[in-house]
């Protein structure tokens, strides 16, 4: 259980398709493509929308009740590439770019789940939808859980992929862990203001291979291509004080939870092997209607690395 936990507390279309599909694009291929030529690969349409004193980035595509898809960090929408032609045979999917991430603006401030969980409520309304499904990975499944708390009515059923809403667990974190743990060291290094900036500025690629590398079974299940997008998303120095402002905003969001009832819309968990027991246990303790699925063969990126069976569990659950 100790791995288990601190593993919890946790150029065009051309490009787009060698990415969608796993291959591994040339070096000399331009990975600077858009959102617009990205989603269009996917038969989506990218777009963006004012809301709650910021701008969201946000892909849609497909025909029934609507589906909201979060990312986490350090990805973007597009982490959702290999799961959303097929979700969107069944609902409309919305893939949005989390304040500060990607395509979106990336303000001073704002950057607690609550205000971000704000976002998305407003983002939903302007496109005409009174009651949603939501799925969040990472930073996003914190987004996602307080939207089903503090949104409630205009929530269907929620999906948690292998993180949960922080609460005080966290400052049970190690600065140095035993022989043999799990760190998650950016924890505190994306507390850190300025510096992060400055060491990340150009050199992103790096960050990306280190945590593609670390936090998949399979590696290859993230191509080239695609952790060329990721890096690009995260080279400028905005986007890399956006990122950690999310962890910043811990503390304001530990605080939240704590006021914060169960929730009472049904909630599914999908868990890497990895973290599947603690994952289990901590979302018993935060909803009335709680199922929780092991994804097998898998680390953190789940979608990612197991597209088929994270279709197929959310499709099962938001039928």
């Amino acid at each position: 259980m100790q791995f288990s936990r601190r593993k919890m507390l946790a150029a065009g279309a051309g490009v787009a398709a060698t990415a969608a599909t796993g291959g591994v694009a040339s070096a000399s291929v331009d990975h600077s493509v858009s959102d617009t030529a990205l989603a269009r690969s996917l038969g989506f349409t990218s777009a963006h929308a004012d809301v709650n004193g910021t701008s969201l980035h946000y892909v849609t595509g497909g025909q029934g009740a609507p589906l909201v898809l979060l990312p986490g960090w350090p990805e973007t929408w597009w982490q959702f590439r290999k799961i959303m032609p097929a979700l969107a045979r069944r609902y409309r999917v919305i893939a949005v770019d989390l304040r500060g991430m990607g395509g979106s603006a990336k303000p001073a401030g704002g950057y607690d789940k609550k205000t971000m969980a704000r976002d998305i409520f407003e983002l939903t309304r302007r496109l005409g939808h009174t009651q949603v499904n939501i799925a969040g990975h990472d930073i996003g499944a914190m987004v996602a859980h307080s939207f089903a708390i503090n949104h409630s009515d205009a929530t269907t059923k929620v999906a948690l992929l292998d993180v949960a809403h922080p609460d005080e667990s966290l400052y049970q974190l190690p600065l140095l862990p035993k022989p043999g743990e799990f760190h998650l060291w950016w924890f505190a290094f994306n507390q850190v203001r300025a510096l992060p900036e400055q060491l990340i500025t150009g050199r992103s690629r790096f960050l990306i291979d280190y945590f593609c590398d670390l936090l998949l079974v399979n590696p290859a299940a993230i191509s080239d291509a695609t952790r060329a997008i990721y890096a690009q998303a995260y080279a400028k120095p905005d986007a890399i004080r956006a990122g950690n402002a999310w962890y910043q905003a811990f503390n304001q969001d530990i605080e939240d939870q704590k006021t914060y009832p169960k929730v009472t819309k049904p909630l599914l968990g999908l868990a890497a092997e990895a973290s599947f027991e603690f994952f289990q246990y901590v979302l018993s303790t935060k909803g009335t209607d709680v199922r929780v699925s092991k994804v097998e063969r898998s680390g953190h990126f789940l979608a990612e690395e197991q597209p088929d069976t994270v279709i197929r569990a959310l499709t099962e659950f938001f039928a």
